[in-house]
């Protein structure tokens, strides 16, 4: 069966993510080893600064288990917003800071140009390369985004989507079982509710 766990380090946008995967199937919010290592789904939402993010994670999480759980057995895991940032090698906001490193990158600060930060609002996410998460959704589909940051990937081939907003960008990134969404999916309605249904449809 099905079981997600969030994973509760203090990140401010929790509840909604909750509340959402909440409607879709058996949910629960935790740090507590024994509930991580019996979920079969892992989500790391997130908000704010990537360091602060990264101090809260190490702080609270037990990484050791989760890398066992995600790089080893291969659970299915999102990060969302900051949670997919963190995925990266390093990220450079408010200074240098060490990221998971699951997925091969580096977070920068967007060249948005003329257009103004953070990236707040509806904008088209493009598919660059066909993945189970993003299975049925509209051609572009739009998603809610709130952020300054950007997974500037090594490989190309781990960004599955992208999106516009001065420059294009990495929306989704993805390298194995290890999924990321730059977006907030429970702000977006619709979209958002396929693409958590896709992500819970991955074994």
């Amino acid at each position: 069966m099905t079981r997600v766990c969030v994973l509760d380090y203090g990140a401010g946008n929790v509840r909604s993510v909750l509340n959402l995967f909440e409607s879709l199937g058996p949910t629960q919010l935790s740090n507590d080893p024994e509930i991580i290592a019996a979920a079969s789904h892992l989500v790391l939402p997130g908000v704010g600064a990537f360091g602060a993010a990264m101090a809260k994670v190490e702080q609270h999480l037990p990484l050791p288990l989760l890398r066992r759980l995600v790089l080893e057995e291969r659970r299915p895991f999102l990060g969302i917003c900051v949670g997919m940032q963190l995925l990266a090698d390093e990220g450079l906001e408010f200074g240098h800071c060490r990221g998971l490193g699951w997925i091969p990158g580096r977070v920068e600060r967007l060249a948005s140009g003329d257009s103004p930060l953070p990236h707040v609002g509806w904008n088209d996410v493009r598919v660059e390369r066909a993945h189970p998460l993003l299975q049925g959704l509209e051609e572009p589909a739009d998603f809610y985004f709130v952020h300054s940051y950007g997974f500037q990937a090594t490989d190309p081939a781990n960004v599955l989507a992208t999106v516009e907003y001065g420059e294009r960008f990495a929306a989704v990134v993805g390298r194995g079982n290890v999924l990321g969404v730059q977006f907030h999916p429970e702000k977006s309605q619709g979209p958002g509710r396929r693409l958590l249904r896709n992500f819970l449809e991955l074994a």
